[in-house]
């Protein structure tokens, strides 16, 4: 049976928002709420973080959360995950068709069912890589640079992925399909192993985005759409007052352990 390991890589030296994963929303520290919202997906074999700074690591420690020690050197997400996953492979006796979900930790707004979705995708498809992704509804978040867009074709493998609005038009409609980025990877285990092998690509640093180096290198990379509800990850110290306005209605939110520590 394929197991599922989920990794949320987390570091301190955010370039947009240093200090973010400690950062709280409602008292919470914006890591918490990854977690805690993660755990409430019941098909984990395993959870952990991958970390590399020591403010993260007493946190997790006085909370009794699993972490990974990884380097300071990672600049991506997904290298930081694929050191953490080959590290505890033996530890969780992980095989090369186990399914490796890379969780980004600053997405205190997503929901259980999306890993479902991943892993159901998987088995369907039996593909090697997946992003979640979100349509685009408003002209604001078509124009962030923060957020990655991503074009597909008609089998849902992925084209390009760009900061810049994708696909481009003059006056921005909802009908032109636009989408972005969720920051939820599914990779199968051996193919983590053979993207980490790959070398970086002009397009992956240009546009600051992990996945470009399958673009780059002729691999695929599939898209799984996600329906749209209003989720925001954070990427800049504006964003907590945004998504602090969403959870104080959130059901997931109301459930979380860590209320109870307040």
């Amino acid at each position: 049976m394929t197991k599922i390991v989920g990794i949320i890589p987390v570091r301190m030296g955010s370039t947009r928002f240093p200090g973010k994963p400690l950062k709280n929303i409602l008292s919470i520290p914006l890591l918490r709420h990854v977690y805690e919202r993660s755990l409430c997906f019941k098909d984990w074999h395993h959870l952990t973080f991958a970390i590399c700074d020591n403010e993260i690591a007493k946190y997790l420690k006085r909370n009794n959360i699993p972490f990974v020690w990884t380097s300071k050197k990672h600049e991506r997400c997904l290298d930081r995950v694929s050191e953490a996953a080959i590290k505890i492979k033996k530890k969780i006796n992980i095989s090369v068709n186990d399914l490796i979900i890379c969780i980004q930790g600053d997405e205190p707004m997503l929901n259980p069912d999306m890993f479902k979705k991943i892993v159901n995708f998987h088995k369907l498809r039996k593909v090697n890589s997946t992003v979640l992704c979100m349509k685009i509804v408003d002209k604001k978040q078509y124009e962030d640079l923060n957020v990655v867009k991503v074009v597909n074709d008609r089998n849902n493998k992925i084209l390009y992925q760009s900061r810049r609005p994708i696909p481009f038009v003059k006056n921005f409609k909802k009908s032109i399909g636009a989408k972005r980025i969720y920051g939820i990877f599914g990779f199968k285990f051996s193919y983590l192993k053979k993207f980490i092998k790959m070398k970086s690509s002009n397009l992956e640093i240009l546009e600051s985005c992990d996945t470009n180096r399958l673009c780059f290198h002729g691999e695929d990379q599939y898209v799984i759409d996600y329906d749209f509800y209003p989720s925001y990850s954070v990427d800049r110290p504006s964003h907590i007052n945004i998504v602090t306005k969403y959870l104080k209605k959130d059901k997931l939110f109301k459930k979380y352990k860590s209320l109870n520590e307040l």
